[in-house]
């Protein structure tokens, strides 16, 4: 008591003066009385503090004390709030709530490219180059309340959120404001600058750089980059103002608190996407929080190892539509463990340890969220958390703990009031109090006319029911054995209206009551046809029979077996790497001097091959496999695939984007994967689309399914880069609405090229002078810029080039340029015409990745023809052939076999187009390619001849790992089917039991 007592005598004088402004008062002062002391209510302070019975008092919007035995203010007004339950109020930290709307783009407009002729608009203030870089931007400046929003918000119990402006990949920085109903935005405003928030986005039409996710990662990263370079820039400026000034650029000024601490958020998309951000984060040190997608729970150990909290949104999928079965059969099985997971979601990251706050962000219709919460602790979210992710977590998250998040002694006046457990069916919020105003919700009325009622009109004595809510009440008058339901109920104040068809229970015409409601009394007077007026009176006899809510039949969920990916044939864990593998008795393909080896041997110690030969002892627990009457083949490479790439295989925005990378997109999750490892195919070259000169770098994988993307990469494969000629880079393929970007000539391309290496080399020249200038004074260093490092690694030998190719006259012209610049290329891709100057070619070193019988499908490769690849080999060119293709990537043996028709190479020849080659074309030769001794045990079992059309994939294994088995494929497949129809089965449960009518509760 005297701790209580000490604190209201400590805080009155801090509270003495309501909250003052600048503005000059017109006219007479408005000084209401802003004492409350709320009595008798269950307090929830905050999750895991309970006051059964308490008090609160509340002085001018603060909290001043809390407690089970508070002294009263004497100018308290005080509230009973008996059998009710106060809770912290809930705080959004996503939410657009008083933005400008985000102008949408018509089609015509993503269609149409920007005129070059047109007039630039004059420039205001100092931007960024990229309109997609708003990080200047204040929420604050443009923030506006919005009542009705507002209301939709406080009825789901928010009395605060973080308003984050709308637009660009750099959004700016978003303000903290409550959700009262003041007019001016200075009035609600807690916090003007709180957090930068980025988001991946496509720009408005396709000459807008970025329009691919790699771009967008890419622009994240450099400008990033450049602000850290734009402080060091006039940080030497101030010290040595001798120096030429830098540029003004109020982005980059406005990133430096992101570098130096403030909150960061990354809106994700996906579960892989998370990660995707949370590299970025950890690249630059950044104070980052993730705008969770709902898919966190498919990678939630890799989500917890970033250390990153989420800020989670509910957005549980609705029930898919199965009723029909051939509707149900177009609806994959990672769609319907999503629906059925989806609500999970929340409990799998606090098992896994991961902080999450809770977002209405993503949701169609705010009014669902909180249904969606109690949906999320039905499913096993203890309910502390929740509303732990309701209140002082978010509150932490943005440093607002002491103002906001529990019901404390100097916080703000910001609560719920609800019926009862919010978390419970049928739980109401009654009202929100918001800095110590009250805002009703379904209200606390201190008149309820609701309950049964023996009425007496006149001399006549009725029976009276009057249910609903209190905002949409409805009735029944009984007269006798007689009834009619009520025209007309409703309530303001504590007077009632009433109106119903007297002609239904024996008086004639339609009778209206205006009446006073008391607590247990209604007294008036009712006017019939006639205009006489008759006294109205009624007692109450029973108190309302609670409605129930939708009477919604339990369905159980069974935890479903968790696999990666999160869909058909994903894996409960990463296979096994036995300590010994020998396979015995099978023909050996091993694409080496070996040759092709019959009833032979290969022995395979922790996923290296150790011993080719014959009669090879097992080592003891070596498992052993029986590949009598098999084939067994190197693992297939392809050189030329755009297989698992998201968010876009080009950034075709510029020509020259070499500072795009494949590795920050790949998706790990892509089914094709697992079906390219159904025929034979462990290894790729994943290249970046041919929409530029010079387009982004490349990634060589494995195909490890169900690994992450990370995991994926062949981390001994040296970097490369594509480039690409012809008619995709000088836009002659693209409608004359995409002819407006630099080159639109074959002549063109070759000039852009040059320039880029040239300016790749003065980048070099500066960085040097400065290393040596910089030690004898200061100096600006120069900006370091990720296209120019990718560019000048190829000059150096460190970045090898993939170029898309058809004509003969461009290949000459690119390998001159390579040459001109001392480098050369890599591999030729398509190289249609290679035939042609194939000595050229092999002259250069290039290797030459080719289709194995494509031809006449647009106009520069109507010279191809199918003995292209056999003829470049015979001359000495290393030759592959490549899918381009994620279906014709699953019979790249059958695409060898066309070889030994169309040229005569020999069959082990032709198998090498596809295995050792390309292996050498990527400089991965040394680690796989051909079966030998210390090189990765990456191969395949085939049911018979690898090249003939009989034969099947039995087996695919990479580094000693079985990633693929036929009869495992067909279990598989039974099993997948059967939870298929679980789910579907439970999706039907939960239709039907929610179709149900409301029913009233029996007394």
């Amino acid at each position: 008591m005297r701790k209580i007592l000490f604190i209201l005598l400590f805080t009155f004088p801090i509270l003495l003066f309501a909250q003052q402004y600048t503005k000059p008062v017109e006219g007479l002062r408005d000084n209401p009385p802003k004492v409350f002391a709320f009595t008798n209510v269950k307090i929830v302070q905050s999750p895991g503090k309970v006051i059964e019975k308490g008090t609160v008092v509340v002085r001018n919007g603060i909290i001043q004390a809390v407690g089970a035995d508070v002294q009263i203010p004497e100018d308290a007004q005080i509230i009973d709030l008996s059998g009710k339950v106060l809770y912290p109020g809930f705080i959004d930290l996503y939410t657009n709530y008083g933005m400008p709307k985000r102008r949408e783009q018509t089609q015509r407009e993503a269609q149409q490219p920007t005129p070059i002729a047109q007039q630039p608009k004059p420039e205001k203030g100092a931007p960024n180059w990229n309109p997609n870089v708003l990080s200047d931007k204040l929420a604050i400046n443009e923030f506006s309340p919005d009542p009705k929003e507002a209301e939709k918000l406080r009825a789901q119990g928010f009395v605060a959120v973080l308003s984050v402006p709308t637009e660009g990949i750099f959004k700016g920085k978003s303000v903290l404001v409550t959700l009262a109903d003041d007019k001016s935005p200075n009035d609600v405003a807690i916090k003007p600058q709180v957090a930068h928030h980025i988001a991946f986005v496509l720009s408005f039409g396709r000459d807008i750089y970025p329009n691919s996710l790699m771009g967008n990662i890419a622009l994240i990263r450099q400008t990033f980059l450049d602000a850290q370079w734009y402080a060091s820039a006039w940080d030497a400026f101030y010290k040595n103002p001798s120096l030429q000034r830098p540029e003004v650029n109020s982005s980059l000024e406005a990133l430096q608190g992101a570098l130096k601490g403030e909150l960061v958020t990354f809106e994700t998309n996906d579960e892989l996407d998370f990660l995707r951000c949370a590299k970025i984060a950890k690249e630059f040190s950044l104070n980052a929080a993730m705008i969770g997608s709902g898919y966190e729970y498919r990678r939630a150990e890799a989500i917890k190892n970033t250390g990153f909290p989420v800020i989670l949104p509910v957005n549980f999928p609705k029930p898919p539509d199965v009723e029909n079965p051939d509707d149900a059969d177009n609806i994959d099985l990672r769609t319907l463990k999503h629906w059925y997971n989806a609500p999970e979601n929340p409990k799998r990251l606090y098992e896994a340890g991961i902080t999450f706050a809770f977002t209405t962000y993503r949701l169609e219709n705010t009014s669902e969220f909180l249904q969606k919460v109690r949906e999320a602790v039905e499913r096993g979210l203890p309910q502390d958390v929740a509303l732990s992710a309701l209140t002082i977590t978010p509150a932490k998250l943005i440093g607002v703990d002491k103002l906001l998040g529990s019901i404390e002694p100097g916080k703000m006046a910001n609560f719920v009031v609800t019926n009862k457990n919010i978390f419970e069916d049928g739980a109401k919020i009654l009202q929100v109090w918001i800095d110590g105003k009250k805002y009703d919700v379904e209200g606390l009325p201190e008149f309820d006319p609701r309950g049964e009622w023996k009425a007496y009109l006149n001399k006549d004595t009725l029976n009276l029911s009057i249910t609903g809510q209190l905002k949409s009440l409805r009735g029944r008058i009984k007269k006798n054995d007689k009834s009619v339901n009520l025209i007309t109920v409703s309530l303001l104040d504590n007077n009632l209206t009433l109106a119903f068809n007297g002609d239904s229970v024996g008086i004639s015409g339609v009778v209206r009551i205006s009446a006073f409601v008391k607590k247990d009394k209604i007294e008036g007077y009712a006017e019939l046809l006639s205009g006489e007026r008759l006294t109205f009176s009624a007692v109450k006899i029973s108190e309302p029979r609670d409605e129930m809510p939708q009477r919604v039949k339990k369905v159980k969920f069974e935890p479903l077996p968790v696999v990666y990916p999160d869909g058909a044939f994903g894996f409960a864990k990463q296979p096994e790497q036995p300590e010994y593998v020998l396979v015995k008795n099978a023909t050996i393909w091993t694409c080496s001097n070996l040759g092709k080896l019959e009833n032979a041997d290969m022995l395979i110690r922790r996923g290296i091959i150790e011993k080719i030969g014959k009669n090879i002892e097992p080592p003891k627990g070596a498992a052993v496999i029986d590949a009598t009457g098999k084939h067994i083949t190197p693992g297939i490479i392809d050189a030329h695939s755009h297989t698992a790439i998201s968010g876009g295989v080009n950034e075709s925005t510029q020509a020259i984007t070499a500072e795009v990378r494949i590795q920050d997109v790949i998706n790990s999750d892509d089914i094709n994967i697992y079906r390219q490892l159904a025929g034979g195919v462990t290894a790729a070259n994943i290249l970046h689309g041919s929409a530029n000169p010079i387009g982004g770098q490349n990634a060589v994988i494995k195909y490890r399914w169900g690994l992450l993307a990370d995991e994926l990469i062949f981390k001994e494969a040296p970097a490369g880069i594509k480039f690409a000629l012809g008619e995709n880079v000088k836009q002659s393929n693209w409608g004359d609405r995409y002819t407006t970007r630099y080159p639109q000539t074959r002549m063109g391309v070759e000039q852009i090229i040059r320039d880029a290496f040239k300016s790749a080399l003065d980048y070099e020249k500066a960085w040097n002078t400065y290393r040596e200038e910089s030690k004898k004074k200061i100096l600006i260093p120069p900006r370091r810029d990720l296209q120019l490092e990718a560019l000048l690694e190829i000059l150096k030998g460190q970045r090898l080039v993939h170029a898309h190719s058809y004509r003969q006259d461009e290949i000459l012209m690119l390998l001159r340029v390579a040459e001109d610049f001392g480098f050369r290329i890599a591999t030729l891709q398509h190289v249609l015409e290679g035939y042609k100057i194939a000595e050229a070619i092999a002259k250069h070193g290039a290797g030459a990745s080719t289709f194995s019988d494509w031809w006449a499908y647009k106009f520069e490769v109507y010279d191809a023809i199918p003995h292209n690849g056999t003829l470049m080999e015979k001359v000495g060119v290393i030759t592959s052939f490549n899918s381009d293709s994620d279906e014709l990537a699953r019979r790249l043996n059958l695409e060898a076999a066309k070889a030994v028709k169309y040229g005569g190479l020999t069959e082990e020849e032709a198998l090498k187009l596809v295995t050792i080659n390309p292996a050498k074309q990527l400089r991965i030769d040394k680690y796989v390619g051909s079966l030998e001794p210390g090189k990765h045990a990456d191969f395949v079992i085939w049911s018979g001849n690898p090249l003939s059309t009989y034969t099947i994939c039995e087996q695919t294994w990479i580094e000693g790992r079985k990633y693929f088995d036929r009869n495992e494929d067909l279990m598989m497949r039974g099993f997948i089917k059967k939870q298929r129809a679980f789910i579907i089965q439970k999706i039907l449960e939960v239709k039907s039991s929610t179709r149900q009518q409301p029913q009233l509760a029996t007394q």
